[in-house]
């Protein structure tokens, strides 16, 4: 995502201690969502049975707290969960992901004195499911502006009229955030973002034919008059940067959950070519396992030690966040880099580990195959590799003039 706010001198701060996280997934539930993700992959077909298994476990209302009708974790609990899902199935992760996006930045309001998102607690503490419909084909601006037109109602709601893409959890979502372009009332042009049903003038195409992340079915969505009543327009903004809590709480939230979710794939994989290297045996070392061999080794622990870099970066940022602590403008370049680093340091482990397991991997229907293809996902979600770094170059010399 681009930079939405003026630059920050820098992201250190000093991180509090944090307690063991609690844990709200069972090894027998992630067992069997584990059992389900090749014949999803296989079928390009939504993940409904892991959908109601986590709904039955009261995992969509993780990040709701008590007071709502939730379970009450924190975001640092969260992103252990979303990577221990993430490690069974990568694409049931992703897209429950961007629920948890949005009942994570209700929390942050919340707890910052913000009511405006109180009534998305309330739905999601009563089950409702959320979708992220912000992405748009040729929009680099991501949240700093929109090609999806905005039409004032007349009294205080909208209608949205433009297409949206990667609208993951397509299938399941009761409600979906959406962004739009006022270019017409008095003070515009404003940014709108509000929340539409699916009944309200949206349709959802089938459309997901993708090398990876096929159970997430993040379809394309199109908006063709969806209408947002007033109770439900949550801001209006100017274009261009800004520290509006929403938009700090939508940053954040999202991309320290996105880093969880492609350094649990990481990790799976780790364990995978950890097995293949033991399993696996050379003939020209007479049979001896390849745990043996110098090589096979040098890449499991050049693996290792890059995922441990990952989790004290998440860790700190998520506990922060959990305990209001304010960088101000720096969040941005924090959860940017969070983000580019986890994701990349992903993609590298698990074609470490594809080299471990030699040409078995190459095979469809083999896990590391599928993570491969998975974990290549990452570097499209924003904040991507240029966006991040232009965060982080504004964040030292200023913005360009």
């Amino acid at each position: 995502m681009p930079t939405p706010v003026a630059p920050s001198s820098s992201p250190s701060s000093v991180a509090p201690p944090f307690p063991e996280p609690r844990t709200l997934l069972t090894d027998d539930l992630l067992e069997a969502v584990r059992g389900r993700a090749a014949g999803y992959d296989r079928d390009n077909a939504f993940f409904d049975d892991d959908l109601a298994a986590l709904t039955e476990a009261g995992y969509l209302r993780a990040l709701v707290p008590a007071s709502f009708g939730g379970v009450g974790l924190g975001l640092r609990e969260v992103a252990h969960e979303q990577a221990r899902l993430a490690g069974a199935a990568p694409a049931t992760a992703l897209a429950v992901n961007m629920h948890h996006v949005w009942t994570g930045v209700a929390r942050y309001l919340h707890e910052r004195g913000d009511a405006s998102l109180d009534w998305l607690l309330e739905e999601a503490g009563r089950g409702g499911v959320f979708g992220f419909g912000y992405s748009e084909g040729g929009n680099d601006l991501v949240l700093l502006g929109s090609r999806t037109e905005a039409r004032p109602d007349g009294t205080g709601g909208y209608t949205f009229h433009g297409r949206k893409i990667f609208t993951s959890n397509s299938p399941a979502w009761t409600r979906l955030g959406v962004l739009g372009l006022d270019t017409v009332s008095d003070d515009a042009p404003r940014l709108v973002h509000a929340f539409v049903a699916r009944d309200a003038g949206v349709e959802v195409l089938d459309d997901w034919d993708t090398m990876g992340m096929r159970a997430s079915q993040s379809r394309s969505t199109v908006l063709d008059g969806a209408h947002a009543p007033v109770d439900r327009v949550v801001r209006r903004l100017a274009p261009g940067p800004t520290l509006d809590p929403l938009v700090v709480g939508i940053f954040t939230t999202f991309e320290t959950l996105l880093a969880s979710v492609y350094t649990g794939i990481a990790e799976r994989a780790l364990e995978l070519g950890v097995a293949a290297a033991r399993r696996r045996t050379s003939m020209k070392n007479d049979g001896a396992s390849l745990a043996q061999d110098p090589d096979i080794r040098w890449r499991l622990a050049d693996a290792a030690l890059a995922l441990d870099a990952v989790w004290p970066q998440i860790d700190t940022v998520a506990g922060e966040l959990d305990a209001l602590v304010d960088r101000g403008a720096g969040w941005f370049r924090a959860t940017a880099g969070l983000k580019v680093r986890a994701t990349e340091t992903a993609k590298t482990v698990v074609d470490q580990m594809v080299r471990v397991a030699g040409g078995s991997s190459y095979f469809a229907g083999n896990e590391l195959g599928r993570l491969y293809r998975d974990v290549l996902a990452g570097i499209f979600h924003p904040s991507d590799d240029e966006s991040a770094h232009s965060t982080v170059a504004q964040s030292l010399l200023g913005p360009l003039t």
